[in-house]
């Protein structure tokens, strides 16, 4: 199913001539091995940052340390700074970003394990989005929500450019 919706935006993406670029955080660089395990892949996707740290997420993306400390690395505000820095850095059209507690361990009370936050940054703006996929479910079950979550927003955004 996930590389259906990859093939989809592959497509998609080449047909309206738009490259994307990724900031991962909980999923590790699984939406840029998603989209690079298609042939044609460099034609839409430019590459992304896999910035599992906050001092990554702060030093390359350009996260702001008051984001950071005052909302942590698990939240909407973050996972912006991290889409704005993605497409900034590569150039993209547009850039996806997501952040989250996948599990087992990591996750709060006001934000358990499952919660998963996105950025989605384009030339109209940047909208974040808040998910929480469920603390039963496993870490890669999870982290492939994520994913495939990301792709559809990046499908979206496409559209709408």
């Amino acid at each position: 199913m996930i590389t259906e919706k990859a093939k989809d935006l592959l497509s998609y993406l080449k047909e309206k001539g738009l490259v994307f670029a990724t900031a991962e955080s909980c999923t590790g660089g699984m939406v840029g091995e998603i989209i690079t395990s298609l042939s044609g892949a460099s034609e839409v996707y430019c590459g992304g940052i896999i910035s599992y740290t906050n001092h990554v997420k702060n030093k390359v993306l350009g996260v702001c340390d008051t984001t950071l400390e005052t909302y942590d690395a698990v939240s909407e505000e973050t996972a912006k700074e991290m889409a704005q820095g993605a497409r900034r850095l590569t150039d993209a059209d547009i850039a996806v970003s997501i952040t989250g507690f996948a599990g087992p361990g990591g996750g709060t009370a006001s934000k358990p394990v499952g919660t998963v936050c996105f950025g989605i940054d384009t030339r109209k703006g940047t909208k974040t989005f808040r998910k929480q996929f469920g603390e039963d479910l496993s870490r890669e079950d999870i982290r492939s929500l994520a994913a495939a979550f990301a792709l559809d927003k990046v499908y979206e955004a496409a559209k709408e450019l």
